[in-house]
Order: structure tokens, then C-alpha cells, then sequence
């Protein structure tokens, strides 16, 4: 029979081979076809659908020139092509590798060599581990180390709230920023019906400038969706019945063996018969049959004049209790984001600043407060409910890691001992971590919809939602279920002989099972990281489905066009939680320490590539994922904490006990005072900050938004200290070089500073520009402007697409422009859309 050691080694020494071997292939692979399939891997530097002062700059083409060049590409350059949150995404991974790096430092000298001589026996990774120690008065090391490296943890935590508040303050005053209509833009929601009208509101706010009262345009909205289904499955009609008209012509010239002239007034029905012509079923299954094109031309014959006319008198709908607000400008936005406009409980909020209108959920403007709190709760306790009945199946994965201890009690499992020790390994290492991330790869779907039911308006605030309920997930379920599950499986059989030793031997073996997640970090950093280079996905759709799927111009373009997406409410959680089991068994098993490491630094490569070469700039959170991944960070301290006090309690050795007490109440003073001092200033804009932007513009504050004029003696006197405060500024960046790296360690205050920032992070976007119909109805629900999709067909040789063209341009526009059918009846896509129009965010 397998021993415990012999198993946590074989299925180490697995994970580390296996993932291994998959990285290693999956980075040949990348490094093999990056050069040759640029639509794949450097998409951004080249796609027309991408502004060209927008693109990111080529890398080179040797097999490992691309690495040297992107990682000594400046932050200031990273944060212009990955956007806030896609800088303080990668910014969170090197976070985690510093503090892996520094653990590693200031840990291993000390605690590997006083758990491998501890004498309790075991053997392999357990050797090094907390579970080696049989002297209790060995555990001091552990207690004085945690207090050393948990204080630097919470000091490298306050360093980063300080530089994040100071770079988004940086950027959102920017000019890119700062003239958007969003950041001029107040969305309140449960506005009491007196106060639904203009002249109340401009009452209200006097430094109002337009003011959008949101109404019920459903039913224009559904006949305007109904009108572009309608639309796209006649263009794709239309270019089947094309393409099938060519392919039939040359399969005609084929049998006749020379190339026929369609004679003059030989129609396209000569080569596609009525009943061969494309169709459809009105309802699905037992639906009438009906000819694709007639019908949807007659359909959106009758419906375009419905939705002009609705259009038209848009103002009768009835209003919903929201209002976007446009302020003269962004300083007056914000001020009334931050006061509190109404004297009743939760009337005229919850209010956001900053939504793009392309990023609304425009149902979810409408429900009263009452209504929203209801789904709140509502979908909190499904989402409770969720995670209980979720620990099922994930106990089960928990289990299956520790499977050999189970052979002593569930006999049939037996064969699994006479493994051989490489797939032995595998299914005690690899099997249970691709199984939890399945498991985990099914929540997203379902966590979005309950932020959707809850009442989030915007896309980007579901994903703040689904942020903090995934990674709810992620502890509870990846984390604590699997180590509870794990470490119960492993002592399964003595708990049956001695139920009252369970608590101490559940305890005595809570490090081992820092096996499971050392191959955990092995599986997400080696094998995803490595697959996230590779682009699988990816490959799959453009070089194999597009051949399947894309049967239109339309199609083809937009394959060629779109962008790779991420949902940061997804990603940041995984990471997250990865850096709560980094942390949590840093003291207990510091060898994991060196695999979060490098599993991190591949992970980092592999985001900064993709974020900067091949994902689109996903929903802009103006990079509020970040404080809230570091809030969720303390969750891996106080763990660690609650660990070491159970094992110090089992252990008997009161002193210890006291003394991690006493850390963990530092803890918990430490983030509440952080929170008081951090949490005001992460989604605001102090006083200050605006007062020194209109300085560096050269603005009266006391004037309207964009007057340059000379300041008033009040104005003069604030710039006066805004001089003096940049003069010390300076004096204090010229230190000597040497203590600099500690002085700008130990003084975020200072070298990441608002000034700083300013100086050194902000990049040169471009800046935004709109017509005065564009800030008009900026903020209007899109069924109100919604314009009919412009059909794009391909051209053909015989004039078949002129004539189609002549049939439906009264009904909708259409046009043959930048597609054609092959000499093999193909289509070629060789220009853009009919309807293109760069992208404009508001």
C-alpha cells in the first residue's frame, strides 16, 4: 500500500511534470506560429478597426526578442494600451510575486530549516511544512516570522491604495478623461416622481446642463430589436441565395465545359428554383414555411414607418424614476455625485458618475427602491444557497486529492494503489484541479444574471458585482471546502477509531493538504498561464469555426474585426483567491511560496502580451477592480491567522496563542483605520485634486468649465500653495540615489504622490470630440435614434446582386461594396462594412 509521503511526493513530483510538459508545449507552440498568424497574436497593431494613434506598436520577430522588448516596456506605455483596469490587473500580479519574492527572503532561512529538523517524522513536501514540528517550543519561529511578514503584507497593502488613488486621480483629470461626456454625467436612480421634471431638477442642480428623464421605450425597443433580426436574416438570405445562383451557374459551365454568358434577361430564378430559395418556419418546428426574403422585406416594409412614428413621439412614453444629469462640468459632476440630494432614505441613489451610455442596462433603470432591495436580498440568498450546495461537489474533488486514505474504508478504490506512480500521480493531483476548475468555469453565467436581477444599470457595475460573489465562491468552495475535504479524507479511517481526536487531527494535518494547492498554483500558472499565450480558443475560432460559420461578409468582418474579451469580475476573483492560499499557507507550508512565484510571473507574461497585443479594452471600471481585490486580500492574512491559532491550540502552547492573537487584532485595526483613511478617496474627487487640475489648465475655478481668465485673489492664493506644494514636491524626488529605492518603498506619500502621477503616468490618449447632436442625445435610450442595420452583400459576376439590390433598397439600405463571389463561388471579403463607423466612447 502507498503511503501518505510516498503519495504527496509521486503526485507532486505529477503536477510538476505534467504541467511542465503542457507549459513547455504550449510555449513552443506560441513561439512557433506568433510570427506567422499575426491576426492571432498582434491583432492590435494593425486591425483597421482599431484608430491608428491607438495601436500598439509591433514586437520583433525573433523567438525570444518579443519577451526582452515587452518587458522593459515603461507602466506609463502599458497603462496607454491596456487601460486602468487592465494595468492594475497585471499591477495585482506583480503584487502577488513581490510578496511571494520577499516571503521566500525573509522565510526560508529560518522556518525551512526549523521544520526540516522538527522530528515529527514525515517525509517529502511535509517535511518542510508546520506538520515536520513534534517541540511546541519550536513554534515561536513561526509566530515572530508571521508578525514580521504579515506587518510587511499590510504595509506593501497601504502602499498600493496609495498609488492607486494617486494614478486614477492622475488619469480621470487627464483631458482623455476629463472631457467625456460621462465624467460630466450623474445617473440618480429612485427619483421621487414631483421631482421628475426639468425645471425641478435644474432647480435642484443650477449647474445642470441637459437633463435626460429616463422613459418606458419598451415596446420601441422590442420592435427595433424585432427590425434587426428581421434585417440580418434577410442579408443572410439574400447572400444564400447568391451564393447558391453562382455555384450552380458553374457547375453548369462545368458539364458544358466552357464558361456560358448568362444571356440578357436570364434572372437568377433560371439557377435557383422557387423551392430551392432560402426559408423559414414563422414558429419553431410547426410554424408555416415561408420564403426568407419576401417575407422579411414585406415585415420591415411594415415596420420601419412603426418605429419612425414611435420615434418621433418618444417624449409621451411614460418616465421612469432615473435621470441622467450633464453638468457644465466634470468638478460640478462630481459634486453632486458626492453630496446627498435628497432628504428621504434611499431616494435619488444609489447615483453613479462616469457610465458610457454604450454600457447601460437599460432595464434596469426602472425599479423602485423598494423593488431593488427586494432583488438584493433575493439574489443574496440564492447566491447563499448557491455556495452551500455547491461544497457537494467540491468536497468530492477534495476527497479524490486525498483519495489513498479513503482505500482503508471504501475497498473498491483499492486499484487505484497498484497505479502505476505516474498516473498515480495524476489522478491524485492532476484530475482533482482540472475537475475544481470546471466546477468553477460554470458559476460566471449564473453570477452575472443575479447581478443583472439585483438591478445593476450598467455592465461594468455587474461586474463589481459579480467580483465580490465569485470570490466568495473561490474561498469558500476552491479554498476552505477542498482543505476541509482534504484533510478529512487524509486522517479518515483514525477519526472512525477515535471520533473525539478529529479536531487535533484535523489540525495536525491541515498543512499537508498545501499539496493539493501547490499543484493547484502548478495547474493555473504553468498550464493556463501557458494556454493563455497559446491562444487556444482562439485558434479554434478563427482558423476552424470561421470556416463553419462565417457564410456572410458580415460574419467575416466581424470575425476578422473582434477582439479576444475578458469579464474582470471573473478574473480578478480566481487570482485573488490564488493570493488568499499564497498568504494563508505562507507560515504553515512557506514552500509554496517559490510555486506562487513562478506561477505568477507566467501568469503575469501571459496577461501583459494579451492585454497589450491581442484583448480588447474590456468595460472600463476606471481600475475599481483593483482596491477591491486588495481588500479581499486581507481575507488570506486573517486565515493564516485563524490556522495558526488552531494549530498553536492543538500544539497547547498558550504563548503563541496569545501573541498571534494579538497580530490578528492588529490586523483588523489596521484595515479598518485603512478603510476610513483609503475608502473616501478611491471613488471621489477631493477638492484639492481639483483645484490643482484647474491650475495646471490655467482655469478660474469660479468660472464656468473651460474660461480662461485671470484668477481671483482667493484663486491666486490656492495656486500659490499648489507652487509650493509642487517646489517641495521636486526638493523631495532629489534625494540622494542610493536610499532612494527605500525612500520610495517606505513613502508612497511621496514618490507616488498626485504630482508624481501627474508628471509620469498619464498617457497621451487621444482626446475625445463630439457634435452637439452627439452630447445631445447622448444619454437617450438607443431605441430612440436607432437607425435600420444596412444590408452588405457580395457582388457577383452575372449582375444577380444589382437586381437584389434594386428589390429591397426601397425596403432597407443594402449595398454590394467590399464583398464578391470567387471564380469558385466563394465569398471574398475585401473592404469594410457599407455601414462602418469608428467606435466613439462617450
Amino acid at each position: 500500500m502507498a503511503t501518505s509521503e510516498s503519495s504527496s511526493t509521486s503526485a507532486f513530483v505529477s503536477a510538476v511534470i505534467f504541467n511542465g510538459l503542457i507549459f513547455f508545449a504550449f510555449l513552443l507552440g506560441f513561439l512557433l506560429l506568433r510570427p506567422e498568424h499575426k491576426r492571432i497574436y498582434q491583432p492590435k497593431t494593425f486591425l483597421e478597426s482599431i484608430p491608428e494613434n491607438e495601436r500598439t506598436e509591433p514586437l520583433p520577430s525573433g523567438w525570444f526578442a518579443w519577451l526582452n522588448a515587452l518587458a522593459f516596456k515603461p507602466d506609463v506605455y502599458v497603462l496607454r494600451q491596456t487601460g486602468l483596469d487592465g494595468y492594475f490587473f497585471l499591477r495585482y500580479l506583480k503584487f502577488v510575486i513581490f510578496i511571494s519574492c520577499v516571503g521566500i527572503i525573509m522565510l526560508w532561512p529560518i522556518l525551512l530549516p526549523v521544520n526540516a529538523t522538527g522530528g515529527a517524522g514525515q517525509s517529502g513536501l511535509d517535511l518542510l511544512s508546520f506538520a515536520n514540528i513534534s517541540n511546541q517550543k519550536r513554534y515561536y519561529a513561526q509566530v515572530f516570522l508571521c508578525w514580521f511578514y504579515f506587518g510587511f503584507i499590510l504595509f506593501a497593502i497601504y502602499r498600493e491604495f496609495v498609488y492607486f488613488i494617486a494614478v486614477r486621480q492622475a488619469v480621470v483629470t487627464s483631458p482623455q478623461y476629463w472631457n467625456r461626456v460621462s465624467f460630466r454625467t450623474v445617473l440618480f436612480q429612485t427619483v421621487p416622481e414631483s421631482y421628475l421634471n426639468e425645471r425641478t431638477l435644474l432647480g435642484l442642480f443650477p449647474e445642470a446642463r441637459n437633463v435626460w428623464i429616463n422613459r418606458n421605450h419598451k415596446d420601441l425597443a422590442d420592435k427595433v430589436d424585432e427590425r434587426d433580426k428581421l434585417a440580418l436574416q434577410l442579408e443572410a438570405a439574400e447572400v444564400k441565395l447568391l451564393k447558391t445562383a453562382v455555384k450552380n451557374k458553374l457547375k453548369g459551365d462545368k458539364k458544358a465545359g466552357a464558361d456560358v454568358t448568362v444571356e440578357q434577361g436570364v434572372t437568377i430564378d433560371t439557377y435557383v428554383p422557387q423551392n430551392k430559395r432560402p426559408t423559414k418556419r414563422l414558429k419553431p418546428i410547426v410554424g408555416k414555411k415561408v420564403d426568407t426574403i419576401e417575407y422579411n422585406r414585406s415585415k420591415l416594409a411594415e415596420l420601419n414607418p412603426e418605429i419612425k412614428e414611435m420615434q418621433e413621439d418618444y417624449m409621451s412614453a411614460k418616465k421612469l424614476n432615473s435621470v441622467f444629469i450633464e453638468f457644465s462640468s466634470p468638478e460640478a459632476a462630481f459634486d453632486a455625485y458626492q453630496l446627498v440630494a435628497h432628504h428621504l432614505p434611499l431616494h435619488m441613489a444609489p447615483r453613479y458618475i462616469g457610465l458610457h451610455p454604450e454600457d447601460i442596462i437599460w432595464p434596469s433603470l426602472r425599479f423602485l427602491w423598494w423593488e431593488r432591495l427586494i432583488r438584493t436580498y433575493a439574489t443574496t440568498a440564492f447566491i447563499v444557497v448557491l455556495i452551500i450546495f455547491w461544497a457537494i461537489p467540491v468536497a468530492v474533488v477534495g476527497l479524490i486529492s486525498n483519495i489513498t486514505y479513503l482505500t482503508d474504508r471504501v475497498h473498491f478504490l483499492r486499484f487505484i494503489l497498484n497505479l502505476p506512480p505516474f498516473l498515480y500521480g495524476l489522478v491524485t493531483s492532476l484530475l482533482p484541479t482540472i475537475m475544481l476548475a470546471a466546477l468553477m468555469a460554470m458559476l460566471p453565467i449564473i453570477l452575472r444574471l443575479m447581478a443583472r436581477l439585483a438591478g445593476a444599470p450598467s455592465h461594468s457595475l455587474v461586474e463589481m458585482h459579480v467580483q465580490n460573489s465569485y470570490f466568495a465562491f473561490q474561498v469558500i468552495q476552491v479554498f476552505l471546502v477542498t482543505t476541509i475535504a482534504s484533510s478529512a479524507s487524509s486522517v479518515v479511517t483514525q477519526i472512525i477509531n477515535d471520533p473525539s481526536a478529529a479536531t487535533s487531527l484535523l489540525a495536525t494535518n491541515l498543512p499537508k493538504s498545501s499539496n493539493f494547492f501547490i499543484s493547484y498554483l502548478l495547474l493555473q500558472g504553468l498550464s493556463i498561464g501557458g494556454g493563455i499565450l497559446l491562444q487556444i480558443v482562439g485558434l479554434i475560432l478563427f482558423r476552424i469555426m470561421s470556416v463553419f460559420l462565417d457564410n456572410t461578409p458580415r460574419k467575416m468582418y466581424n470575425r476578422w474585426s473582434s477582439l479576444s474579451a475578458i469579464g474582470w469580475g471573473t478574473l480578478f476573483p480566481v487570482y485573488t483567491n490564488l493570493a488568499v492560499i499564497t498568504i494563508t499557507y505562507s507560515i504553515i507550508s512557506p514552500v509554496i511560496l517559490l510555486f506562487s512565484g513562478v506561477g505568477f510571473a507566467v501568469l503575469y507574461v501571459a496577461y501583459l502580451y494579451n492585454l497589450m497585443y491581442v484583448y480588447q479594452p474590456p468595460l472600463d471600471l476606471t481600475g475599481l477592480g483593483y482596491p477591491r481585490a486588495l481588500w479581499q486580500t486581507f481575507t488570506g492574512l486573517y486565515l493564516a491567522l485563524v490556522c495558526l491559532l488552531g494549530l498553536f491550540a492543538v500544539g497547547k502552547n498558550w504563548a503563541c496563542i496569545v501573541l498571534t492573537a494579538i497580530m490578528l487584532c492588529f490586523t483588523v485595526f489596521f484595515q479598518i483605520t485603512l478603510q476610513d483613511a483609503v475608502v473616501p478617496l478611491i471613488d471621489a474627487l477631493p477638492k484639492s485634486i481639483e483645484m490643482e487640475h484647474a491650475h495646471s489648465l490655467g482655469l478660474d475655478r469660479s468660472s464656468p468649465a473651460g474660461t480662461n481668465t485671470t484668477p481671483t485673489l482667493t484663486e491666486k492664493s490656492g495656486t500659490n500653495n499648489v507652487i509650493e506644494a509642487s517646489t517641495a514636491h521636486e526638493a523631495n524626488r532629489k534625494k540622494a540615489k542610493f536610499w532612494k529605492p527605500i525612500f520610495h518603498f517606505l513613502r508612497p506619500d511621496i514618490y507616488s504622490s498626485y504630482l508624481e502621477m501627474k508628471q509620469t503616468m498619464v498617457p497621451d490618449w487621444p482626446v475625445p470630440e463630439y457634435t452637439v447632436e452627439e452630447e445631445r442625445g447622448a444619454y437617450d435610450s438607443p431605441a430612440v435614434h436607432a437607425v435600420a442595420p444596412f444590408l452588405w452583400i457580395p457582388r457577383d459576376p452575372y449582375g444577380w446582386s444589382t437586381t437584389e439590390i434594386d428589390k429591397t433598397a426601397s425596403v432597407i439600405g443594402i449595398s454590394d461594396e467590399g464583398a464578391h463571389c470567387d471564380e469558385k463561388g466563394k465569398i471574398v471579403r475585401d473592404g469594410l462594412p457599407p455601414d462602418y463607423e469608428p467606435v466613439k466612447h462617450l
